[in-house]
């Protein structure tokens, strides 16, 4: 069973950054782990993905080299690094772990099906 608190969202003016953490309670070892975002009157979709015992980041198109995925040596936390915040990042940002080793792509639907989520932190970029 694991357990998902994230942290860090806040009001930020464009160009600006943010980073959010999420503590995860839980064994986390070959676990697909990804930050999700969703905008009011749309869908959830996948922002960054990672598998916790490595490999390559995944990220959307719309945050590459904006944002960076990354977690604690420990694998207690996952943090998302967001810099140049542009109004369209607005959203709810949730953590998510499923057991792996197979991670779904980070536009993959069956993140939405089963796994583990946090609450979200929310995160609103004006200009």
């Amino acid at each position: 069973y694991v357990q998902l608190v994230e942290s860090g969202g806040g009001s930020v003016q464009a160009g600006g950054s943010l980073r959010l953490a999420c503590v995860v309670s839980g064994d986390t070892d070959g676990t697909c782990m990804g930050w999700f975002r969703q905008a009011p009157g749309k869908e959830r979709e996948g922002v960054a993905t990672i598998f916790t015992d490595g490999g390559a980041a995944s990220y959307s198109d719309s945050v590459k080299g904006r944002f960076a995925i990354s977690q604690s040596n420990a694998k207690d936390t996952l943090y998302l690094q967001m810099n140049d915040l542009k109004p369209e990042d607005t959203a709810m940002y949730y953590c998510a772990a499923r057991d792996g080793p197979l991670c779904p792509r980070v536009d993959g639907r069956s993140w939405y099906r089963g796994g583990y989520w946090g609450q979200g932190t929310q995160v609103t970029v004006s200009s």
